[in-house]
């Protein structure tokens, strides 16, 4: 039979593990959740960097659209312009 106070001991021993054990699970897990909250706060800034970006872009394709040439009306006046020189170099010969 092993000793009463062996057995005491050790389970000491035992319970030290387990609580150090126990610890070092608890901050593993906190490290773990600062790392989760970091993340999500990184992807919220993204989010919304991301956002204005877009928005930005937007609004500079519209300013594009809206100060480019009528290049299809310059094309009809373009091919006007050649048919009536064409046709004015037919009559002054």
């Amino acid at each position: 039979m092993i000793p009463a106070e062996t057995v005491a001991v050790e389970l000491a021993e035992l319970r030290g593990e387990i609580r150090t054990g126990l610890e070092q699970i608890k901050g593993q897990l906190n490290v773990l959740v600062a790392r989760t909250e970091r993340t999500d706060e990184d992807l919220k800034q993204l989010r919304n960097d991301t956002e204005k970006d877009i928005t930005e872009l937007r609004a500079s394709v519209e300013a594009l659209k809206k100060g480019r040439w009528p290049l299809a009306q310059l094309n009809a006046l373009v091919a006007i312009g050649a048919f009536g020189a064409a046709v004015a170099a037919i009559f002054m010969r």
